[in-house]
């Protein structure tokens, strides 16, 4: 079974560039530490302060892996201390989900 953790992310709307640059940063530190990145999301249009990230993973067990290799990694401590220096993201939550396998990636089909 295929798990995502969905993170759910309040960040400062004033710094939305700044989160996009710690978002760029996990694109290579996620998958090196064993993460299926499926991407970051930044607010568009309507609310200016949610932002999302969600990564895959085969099983809790990997996720938990996944966790110990990213508090070892030495550039993904030098990405958190920069998001806590200068005050991007002001609380986060994470939901595991399972995929619904069937729906996934399915392209538009104009008729």
């Amino acid at each position: 079974m295929t798990i995502t953790c969905f993170i759910r992310y309040r960040i400062d709307p004033f710094q939305r560039t700044a989160f996009g640059e710690y978002a760029e940063q996990w694109g290579k530190i996620i998958p090196r530490c064993g993460g299926h990145l499926i991407g970051y999301f930044l607010p568009h249009e309507g609310t200016d302060d949610i932002a999302w990230g969600l990564i895959s993973f085969e099983s809790l067990a990997e996720y938990e892996a996944y966790r110990q290799r990213l508090k070892a990694d030495l550039e993904g401590k030098k990405n958190f201390a920069m998001a806590q220096s200068q005050r991007l993201i002001l609380s986060e939550e994470r939901t595991f989900l399972e995929a619904v396998d069937s729906t996934l990636e399915l392209s538009a089909t104009p008729t």
